[in-house]
C-alpha cells in the first residue's frame, strides 16, 4: 500500500532494547535490516532482541559484541573462497558494440595462490565446452599469499544451465553457471481480459464437493468461447500433507514443488474407464455422497473430499494399466527422478506419523537417513501410489492448458505460486539445510492488516539456497510452470527482501531480511524462458520504485489493483497513470470483494473480529471518502450515472480498468457474480472465519455452480462490457 503519512517519526519495533554498534554492523553483513520505514512513513528501529534472534537463524551467535565480532570474523574469510557458490548472469549479445560491451560483459572472480593462476572452462548443457574465458586482471588481496582473479566469461552464451571449471594449481573445481536471458519476450499479444479464481470454491454439478481440474478446464472452454475472456489466473494448486485436518490455505501448502492431488477430476483418471463394473459402481457411490454437498452452502469440508477421492483413488491404482501408460509412467517417473521420490517418500511418513516432520522420530527427519531408507523398501507399493497420482495430475493440468488454447484464450493459464510453504512439510524435510530455523516469514503492518502478518512459513537462508546452486529454486519453478502459459509470483518482493519474524515474537517484532535479487530474477526469468511462460508479480504494498524498474527490466508484468492506485492525498490515478505492463484488477484474493468495499461491509466484519486499530467510525469515514474519490472519477469520466446501484458501479470500475494500458485486465470471479463474502480474511485462523472454505456464491449468498455461470446475468453482462473495451 501506498504510504499516506510521512511523519518522519521514528520508533522502536516493540518497545524492546537498542541493538548495539557490533550487533548493528553483524545483522548489516547478513543483510539484515536494523532499520525501515512501516506504511505510514515512520522510520522504525528494529530491536536488539530480533536481530539476535534473526542472526541465530543463520547460524550466527550474536548475543554479545565479542560472538558479533567473531562472526563477522567467519564471514570475511568466506568471501576469500577459491569460487563462488553459484554463477549467474544474463545473456548478452554479439552485437552490442565496445563501449557497452565492456561494461555489460559478465565477470567471474576467483581466489587461488598469487604463484597459481586458475585456468578456466565451461561445459555447456548441451555437451559442448567454451574455453574462451578471458583473464582480465589479477589483485592482492587481504588474505596474505591469495590474490583475486577476475576472468571475462564469453559473450553470448547459450541460455541454460552450465558448469564452470576452474583449475587452480592440482586441483578443479566447478560450480554451477546459469545464464538467464536479458529480459523475458514473448510474440505481441493483444490486450486481453480473463478472470482470477481460486478452484476449491468453484464447484459443479459433477464436482466431488469442491471445485477440480476438469471444472477448470470446463471454465476455459465457458470463458474463452462464450464470454470472449482471454485467460484464467489460478489460486496456488500445491500439494498438502494429505492427513487430515487438512489446511486449507492453497498459500500454506506442504510443498511448492507438485500440486494436490485432491483437484483431481476422478472420471477423467483412463483406468475408470477400463476398472471392472464393480470398481466403477463403488466410485459412483463415493462420488454421489460427495456431490450432494455442491447444492447446499456449507463450508467446502476439503476433509470429506479427500477421504473419497483417496478410497476412489486406491480403488482405480489396483485396476491394470495399458501397455502404452505403463510406458508413459515409467517415462514420467524417469523424468521426475529423485525429487518426486521423496516427495512421495514424505507422504508415506505422513501417512503414518503425521503431517508435521518436526514430530516424527529423530531418525526419520532427514531424508538421507538410513531409517528413511529402509522405510522406503519397506513401503515400496504406497510411494508407488503417491508418484501415480503425480503423474494423474500431470496429465490432467496439461488438459486444462490445451482445453485454454483451444478456446482461443490469448495468454491461457496462469498458475499461482505461494511464497513459502509449511515450516515443518515435504519442502523443508527433502531440502532442510536449505531452510533458516527459528523464524518465520510474514509481512509487517499495512492498511488493511493493521496488526502485520505470520504465514507460518520457512524462509530460505540466502547463503544456503546460494550454495545449493539455487536447485530448491529450479526444480519449483519447473515443476510450477510445466503446464502452464504464465506464472503468478505471490509477493513477488520475496525476491528481494522477506519479512522474518523470530519464533515466538508477534508478527510486527520482525525485520527485512534481503536477498540476491539479480541472482533470484535469472533463475526465474531461464526457467520461464524454458517453459516459454510469462511471469506476473505481485508487487503490491510497500515497494521501492527501483524493485519495479527491476521487474521490468526482466520483462516480469507488473500488478495493479484499483484501490491501492492513488496518490499521498488519496486522489485516484486517472487511467493514464497507469502501468501497460501488468495485470490490472479490482481487487485481490487477500482483499475483500467489489461489493463488500463498495458498502463497507468489510469493515463491520472487521470489527466484529477485532482486527481494526482505530475506531470503526474512524475507519468507515476513511473508506467511505476513498470509494467516494473513484465514484467521482469514474463520473467524471463519463464511466457512471448518478444513483447507479451496486452492480454498474461494479461493471464502470471494470470499464475503467479497460481505459487504461494495462495488457491484462483481472475480473475477481466473485466479483462476477456479486459475491459479498471476502475468501480470505488475513489475520484470521479456522476459528474466526472460514478462510479459503466458502463456495462461490451470487449477491444474495446463494450457491453458484460452475453450470450457472454461462448464462448468468452479470456475468454475461460484464463480459459484455469487458470484450467490447479491452
Amino acid at each position: 500500500m501506498q504510504s499516506s503519512d510521512h511523519s518522519g517519526a521514528s520508533h522502536r519495533s516493540d518497545g524492546s532494547s537498542a541493538a548495539w554498534p557490533e550487533l548493528v554492523e553483524a545483522a548489516r553483513a547478513y543483510r539484515i535490516a536494523t532499520e525501515y520505514h512501516d506504511w505510514q512513513g515512520n522510520r522504525v528501529e528494529v530491536s536488539a532482541e530480533t536481530l539476535i534472534a534473526v542472526l541465530a537463524a543463520f547460524g550466527v551467535d550474536a548475543a554479545d559484541p565479542a560472538a558479533c565480532h567473531d562472526a563477522l570474523r567467519q564471514l570475511a574469510e568466506r568471501q576469500f573462497r577459491a569460487l563462488p557458490p553459484c554463477v549467474v548472469v544474463r545473456q548478452e549479445s554479439e552485437g552490442a558494440g565496445p563501449a557497452s560491451e565492456a561494461a555489460a560483459v559478465p565477470r567471474v572472480t576467483v581466489h587461488a595462490s598469487s604463484s597459481s593462476q586458475p585456468t578456466l572452462w565451461i561445459a555447456l548443457e548441451d555437451g559442448g565446452r567454451r574455453y574462451d574465458v578471458a583473464l582480465l586482471g589479477v589483485e592482492p588481496t587481504e588474505r596474505r599469499g591469495l590474490s583475486a582473479y577476475t576472468f571475462a566469461l564469453p559473450i553470448a552464451l547459450p541460455i541454460g544451465w552450465h558448469t564452470l571449471h576452474a583449475r587452480i594449481g592440482g586441483e578443479v573445481k566447478q560450480v554451477p553457471l546459469a545464464v538467464s536471458p536479458r529480459r523475458l519476450t514473448t510474440p505481441t499479444r493483444r490486450r486481453a481480459w480473463g478472470y482470477t479464481l481460486q478452484l476449491h470454491s468453484l464447484r459443479s454439478r459433477r464436482s466431488w464437493g469442491m471445485g477440480d481440474l476438469g471444472d477448470l478446464a470446463e471454465l476455459a472452454a465457458i470463458a474463452g468461447h462464450d464470454l470472449g475472456a482471454g485467460f484464467l489466473v489460478v489460486n496456488p494448486l500445491h500439494g498438502g500433507s494429505g492427513v487430515p485436518p487438512l489446511d486449507p490455505s492453497p498459500y500454506l501448502p506442504a510443498t511448492r514443488r507438485y500440486p494436490d492431488p485432491i483437484h483431481l477430476r476422478i472420471e477423467s483418471v483412463p483406468e475408470y474407464a477400463y476398472a471392472p463394473a464393480e470398481v466403477r459402481e463403488q466410485v459412483d457411490q463415493l462420488g454421489t455422497e460427495l456431490r450432494k454437498r455442491n447444492l447446499s452452502d456449507d463450508l467446502i469440508d476439503r476433509d470429506r473430499v479427500w477421504e473419497g477421492k483417496t478410497a476412489a483413488l486406491r480403488l482405480l491404482y489396483a485396476t491394470p494399466r495399458t501397455a502404452g501408460r505403463s510406458a508413459a509412467y515409467r517415462a514420467y517417473l524417469v523424468r521426475e527422478g529423485r525429487p518426486l521420490q521423496l516427495h512421495a517418500t514424505w507422504l508415506t511418513l505422513a501417512h503414518l506419523y503425521g503431517g508435521n516432520s518436526a514430530a516424527w522420530p529423530e531418525t526419520l527427519r532427514h531424508p538421507d537417513r538410513a531409517a528413511v531408507r529402509e522405510l522406503a523398501a519397506v513401503q515400496r507399493a504406497e510411494i508407488d501410489f503417491h508418484c501415480w497420482l503425480q503423474w494423474l495430475l500431470d496429465e490432467q493440468l496439461a488438459a486444462v492448458r490445451t482445453a485454454c488454447a483451444h478456446s482461443g484464450m490469448v495468454y491461457g493459464v496462469f498458475h499461482d505460486l505461494a511464497v513459502g510453504a509449511q515450516a515443518d512439510g515435504a519442502d523443508t524435510w527433502a531440502d532442510l539445510d536449505v531452510y533458516a530455523r527459528g523464524v518465520t516469514i510474514g509481512a509487517p503492518a499495512d492498511e488493511f492488516n493493521q496488526l502485520g502478518q505470520d504465514w507460518s512459513s520457512r524462509p530460505w537462508r540466502p547463503d544456503r539456497l546460494a550454495e545449493s546452486g539455487y536447485l530448491p529454486y529450479r526444480q519449483m519453478l519447473a515443476g510450477v510452470l510445466r503446464h502452464a502459459d504464465g506464472l503468478r509470483m505471490d509477493h513477488v518482493m520475496a525476491l528481494f527482501r522477506l519479512w522474518w519474524v523470530p519464533a515466538g515474537a508477534k508478527p510486527h517484532q520482525g525485520t527485512y531480511v534481503y536477498y540476491d535479487h539479480e541472482a533470484l530474477l535469472a533463475v526465474l526469468t531461464l526457467e520461464a524462458h524454458r517453459a516459454g511462460a510469462l511471469v506476473i508479480g505481485e508487487d503490491l504494498g510497500t515497494v521501492e520504485p527501483w524493485v519495479r524498474d527491476a521487474l521490468a527490466d526482466r520483462g516480469i508484468l507488473g500488478t495493479n489493483v484499483l484501490w491501492f492506485e492513488r496518490d499521498a492525498d488519496g486522489a485516484p490515478h486517472p487511467p493514464g497513470r497507469w502501468r501497460e505492463n501488468c495485470l490490472a484488477a479490482l481487487t485481490t484474493h487477500d482483499l475483500p470483494p467489489a461489493a463488500a468495499l463498495l458498502t463497507g461491509a468489510h469493515l463491520d466484519l472487521r470489527a466484529r473480529l477485532g482486527l481494526l486499530t482505530r475506531p470503526l467510525e474512524e475507519e468507515k469515514e476513511a473508506d467511505r471518502a476513498n470509494v467516494q474519490a473513484w465514484i467521482d472519477l469514474l463520473r467524471g469520466c463519463g464511466l457512471l450515472r448518478s444513483g447507479a446501484g451496486e452492480q454498474e458501479t461494479i461493471e464502470a470500475l471494470h470499464r475503467f480498468l479497460a481505459w487504461t494500458p494495462a495488457r491484462m485486465i483481472g475480473v475477481y470471479l466473485p466479483d462476477a457474480v456479486g459475491d459479498l463474502r471476502p475468501h480470505n480474511l488475513p489475520g484470521t485462523s479456522g476459528d474466526t472465519y472460514p478462510n479459503w472454505r466458502l463456495p462461490l456464491a451470487d449477491s444474495g449468498g446463494r450457491p453458484l455452480l460452475l453450470d450457472q455461470l454461462a448464462g448468468h446475468p452479470r456475468v454475461r453482462s460484464l463480459a459484455r462490457v469487458l470484450s467490447a473495451l479491452a
